[in-house]
Order: structure tokens, then sequence, then C-alpha cells
């Protein structure tokens, strides 16, 4: 197959990418949201232990735009979204490419519990600006979107689906393997699943539980079987968020991958940040639901095999 026909066949696919991000657009500013545009080049990425940035000496494309956006919620913007071309190395699959879309928000005054609520109401925003009556049919199963959806926590989804608990997963050092396999296949079959309540080893840029500080307040959202998106309480301890980005790193150094510098400007600003609450969502696997693809591939212009 030549390559210009992959692309004329795409077209339907990319009108319904076009209608997802006018639609994603017009929710968000209906709500006072600002769209804001942050720089994909930055000399310090979020250091984590299982994502690779892009070099661009000498500095590094963002794999998101996080860092710039909490900043500038520390800056007493609100409420604020954009739509970022993001980068990744290592990533490429039916599901992941190195070069990719997010849509992220944050709201200020907002907690992961609210912000599971705006996720229901922007997919059921979106559905209606498709046509499809809070129904979407995605590899041959019929989804519905309507509120509310289903919340699972992490235990529950490892009890219910999982070869072993949640704690001998931890202390097998097995909890990713679960959760990828056995678990994630299973979710959001009838209705979107709401994962929520990480182990504290798992807890990334989230904010601890104050009644059960085992748990971080995080929540990951699956349709289909489909991970689409991240969200969590912002935490705003700088040295909390320090040790947590050096354990990062000492996992990256055992694991034979060069440490990341300290994002020391959002480190210093993190304590000025109000209660808040954001997400990120790939929009591509977003775009994938609801042209109902089964590749990544089939819902961008160009693949990096086609360029």
């Amino acid at each position: 197959m030549s390559a210009q026909w992959k692309l004329e066949a795409k077209r339907e696919a990319l009108e319904t990418r076009a209608c997802v991000l006018h639609a994603t657009r017009a929710f968000f500013l209906s709500r006072d949201y600002l769209e804001v545009e942050t720089p994909n080049r930055i000399p310090a990425p979020l250091p984590e232990s299982h994502i690779d940035a892009l070099a661009a000496e000498p500095w590094w494309l963002h794999p998101s735009p996080e860092l710039c956006m909490k900043r500038m919620l520390a800056a007493g913007y609100g409420r604020i979204f954009q739509i970022a071309k993001c980068y990744r190395g290592h990533e490429r699959g039916p599901l992941h490419l190195p070069e990719f879309t997010l849509l992220e928000w944050y709201r200020a005054g907002c907690d992961y519990l609210r912000l599971m609520e705006d996720c229901e109401d922007l997919f059921i925003y979106l559905s209606g600006a498709m046509g499809i009556s809070n129904r979407l049919t995605y590899r041959n199963r019929e989804i519905d979107l309507s509120k509310p959806w289903e919340r699972l926590s992490v235990k529950e989804a490892f009890d219910r689906f999982g070869s072993v608990d949640l704690e001998r997963a931890l202390e097998q050092d097995r909890f990713e393997e679960v959760l990828a396999l056995e678990i994630e296949p299973r979710l959001g079959t009838l209705k979107p699943t709401l994962l929520y309540d990480y182990p504290l080893s798992f807890a990334s840029l989230a904010r601890v539980r104050k009644d059960n500080p085992a748990f971080a307040e995080r929540f990951e959202i699956y349709i289909g079987g489909l991970e689409l998106a991240n969200g969590f309480s912002e935490l705003t301890d700088a040295a909390e968020q320090r040790r947590r980005f050096e354990r990062e790193n000492d996992v990256r150094s055992k694991r034979g991958r060069p440490p990341w510098p300290m994002p020391e400007k959002f480190l210093e600003a993190i304590s000025r940040m109000p209660e808040s609450a954001g997400i990120a969502l790939g929009m591509d696997r977003m775009v994938m639901l609801f042209a109902d693809a089964f590749s990544i591939d089939e819902v961008v212009s160009f693949t990096p095999e086609e360029l």
C-alpha cells in the first residue's frame, strides 16, 4: 500500500479527529478555562523512571506540559487547559507514538473526586458533538458514557481481577505487570472505569490521602480496556516532591538510564500552588475511541515511518 493511498484512506478518521479537537476546546471555553501555550523545549523534564525525554540540545522536548502549567497555577491562573504536542523516546506501538498529542487541564479549588466528574462531563459533551447520544462502539462493544461511571479502587481491582492481591503484588514487585496484563484489559468494557487510589509508591505528583497515607489521590480512566488519562489532586509539598524525584532518579540509575536534572523553578513554585487537581489525557487515544480505530496510526495524519 502506497503512503499516499494510506493518507487518503485516513480522511474519515481525521475528520473525526478535527471534530473531537474542536468540541474539546468548546467544552473548556464554555467553562471559563483559559487556553494556554507553554514551550516545547524545556531545561529539565519531569524526573520519572519510566519516561525518556527526547534531547533538543542543550535542553529536552517536553514529555508533557505539566511543569510549566503548574507554575501557571502557582501564579494565580485558576482554570487552564492546553492541547499540546509532546515527545517521548522509545515509545512506538499500536497505542504509542514518539510524538503525540496530550490534553491537560488544571483547576484550582478542586480535588481528584471533583475532577472525575469533569471527565464524565467532557465525554458526554463530546458524544453530543459527535451525534452519538452518550454511547460509542469500540472494538465491537457498545459502551455507555452516561453518568455515573464505574469507580473502582486499585485495591478492589486487584482483588477482583488479579492473580495476586495488591499487597502481594507490591511485595513481589509485580504491580505494573499484574495491572497491565490482568486488570487493564477488563476495565471499562460496559461503562468507563475510573481506577483510583494508587499505592503511595506509585503516587507520581499526587497528594497523599489524609485519611489513609498508604494511598495517593490519583486516578486513571479506562474505556474499552484502553487507558486514556492520568489525573490527581496536586501535591504542593516541595520537599516531598523533591524526595519523590530523587527516588525516581535512583530507579533510573539502577536501570542503567541517566538521571534527569531537577526542575528547580518548578520546585520553587510548587509550594505556592493552591489546592488543585489536574489531568493529562491522550487525545490520539480519545480519537481512537470515537473513530473505532484499532491502532493509533489510523488517527494521525503521518506516523514516523510515513515521513
